[in-house]
């Protein structure tokens, strides 16, 4: 018995080793045709539920120009990407209160949301940046900025709170009803929903 359950031990991590080392299978392009990988860019930095997440790259004859364009447009798309879905969350959370005064609120959480977003894009954090020269001499910088979706919250909530004790600008406003409206939308990213 010993024997026997040791043999089909044996068995079983020789056929786990076997399959875990089959190399994986290449995926064969059509001819003529060739894979290009760019830096600082694949599923790992799209964004999710709990982080936003842009990359971009950046080409100049000049390494810090190339950095600053680099820089430039993935805040760019980290903004856009970000306005985005706040737009979607506001429309959600505006259309489920009753305000009187519906499109007077839902601008003034527009402006609110790209000052927000303006503030809290200078504290977005690096994950990746990759400086290459190419063979024509000019440098590419590419780079991918990311930024918590607590971070964002965190800000949208103060501003908020300040715009709410404001007598003359005094709106109708439920953090925890945001807040759940907000990470319901987010929860479409994990779904597929980009």
């Amino acid at each position: 018995m010993k024997k026997s359950f040791i043999y089909l031990l044996a068995v079983t991590f020789l056929a786990t080793a076997t399959i875990s080392c089959k190399k994986k299978e290449k995926v064969k392009l059509p001819e003529g045709e060739k894979e290009i990988v760019v830096p600082c860019s694949g599923p790992e930095f799209f964004t999710d539920k709990k982080t936003f997440r842009a990359n971009a790259m950046g080409e100049s004859q000049d390494q810090m120009t190339a950095k600053r364009k680099a820089l430039s447009n993935t805040r760019d798309e980290l903004a856009r990407s970000i306005n985005t879905k706040v737009k979607a969350v506001t429309d959600n959370y505006v259309n489920s209160r009753e305000f009187n005064n519906k499109e007077e609120v839902e601008e003034r959480y527009e402006n609110l949301t790209r000052e927000v977003v303006d503030q809290e894009l200078a504290g977005t954090k690096t994950i990746c940046e990759k400086l290459v020269k190419t063979q024509q001499g000019t440098y590419k910088y590419y780079i991918a900025l990311e930024l918590t979706t607590d971070d964002l919250l965190d800000s949208y909530n103060k501003r908020m709170q300040k715009l709410t004790n404001d007598e003359r600008l005094k709106i109708d406003y439920d953090y925890e009803k945001f807040k759940k409206t907000f990470e319901a939308e987010m929860d479409k990213l994990s779904n597929g929903g980009r």
